[in-house]
């Protein structure tokens, strides 16, 4: 019997370390954290909103950082909400975080980056994690094996993360991330990030994945069973015009426009060569570009609602 109290000190002090752990990651601190909460926000813009028709964007940061939604919503003359998110959340779990937000006679704009088109199984590095962070464990089917790994590793945050939350803690008062930063009354970022390193120009190596295309189709029954519309969009993008990426894209326009309605650039196919546009990375638009956007969606959007 001595031996298990023995070992009761131990075992109380790893759980109250885990807890802790836990704690600053998914609610406090921690980048998921910032997500979680940027996610409850858009959640209850989304669920405020009254009217009969809405015009919901999804998607990765890649829609989050892109769109100017007032813009959009005075140029259709519905409401529009920004339930962009985070492109490591991973596809798979993205959509279904989002489909008990649509009500009959919204319109879905998807809009996500190639990060999200390509990946083979749909599923991020903060895939099992965001799921546990919203209160739906394995959301998206995460695999049991993943979301217990991952689970137990909520528990222990980086030395890096640690460290630099007790500097801003010392010096501003308050912790800071990438997400936390305030959002718009329509979800979008009020704060722009700006790039450092120098600009190079986003290859696509290789068409949409299999997986991608089914879920995605998926996801179009999903919204049309409760009354909604699915349009999707290829993403803006900085990125290179060599033989291989044209030919990437074209087929994942494609392949995308045999699942739902398809908005995007005929003659760019949506790939920017101007850097100016970008804010920090090859997706996330300045204001100049996010207005630039906005219009074009409206153009393209346009027809399509007043045909619905």
């Amino acid at each position: 019997m001595e031996k298990p109290l023995k070992i009761l000190p131990w075992l109380i002090a790893t759980v109250a370390a885990w807890s802790l752990g836990f704690a600053y990651n998914v609610f406090y601190g921690g980048e998921l954290s910032w997500l979680r909460k940027m996610y409850w926000q858009k959640i209850a813009i989304a669920e405020s909103l009254k009217e009969n028709r809405r015009l919901l964007i999804t998607g990765g940061s890649g829609a989050h950082y892109t769109l100017d939604s007032k813009l959009i919503e005075e140029g259709l003359g519905i409401p529009v909400v920004n339930l962009g998110l985070d492109g490591p959340i991973g596809l798979d779990v993205i959509l279904p975080s989002v489909i008990e937000q649509v009500r009959p006679g919204d319109i879905v704009l998807l809009i996500p980056e190639y990060l999200l088109l390509l990946d083979p199984d749909g599923l991020g590095d903060r895939s099992a994690n965001f799921g546990v962070a919203i209160g739906q464990p394995g959301l998206g089917g995460v695999p049991l094996k993943q979301l217990t790994q991952d689970t137990i590793m909520l528990g222990v945050p980086s030395l890096r993360a640690v460290a630099k939350s007790a500097v801003e803690i010392a010096t501003k008062g308050q912790i800071s991330g990438y997400y936390s930063d305030p959002i718009s009354d329509r979800g979008d970022p009020t704060v722009v990030k700006t790039r450092q390193e120098k600009w190079w120009s986003l290859p696509v190596n290789q068409p949409i994945s299999r997986h991608a295309a089914n879920r995605i189709l998926k996801f179009r029954q999903e919204v049309e069973a409760r009354g909604g519309t699915l349009i999707l969009s290829l993403p803006w993008v900085y990125g290179s015009r060599d033989k291989r990426t044209i030919k990437n894209i074209k087929l994942t326009a494609y392949y995308l426009s045999k699942i739902a309605p398809t908005i995007y650039d005929k003659d760019s196919l949506n790939i920017k060569t101007d850097s100016s546009l970008f804010a920090d990375t090859h997706y996330h638009l300045m204001p100049k570009g996010r207005e630039m956007r906005a219009k074009e969606l409206v153009e393209q959007l346009k027809p399509i609602i007043n045909n619905n």
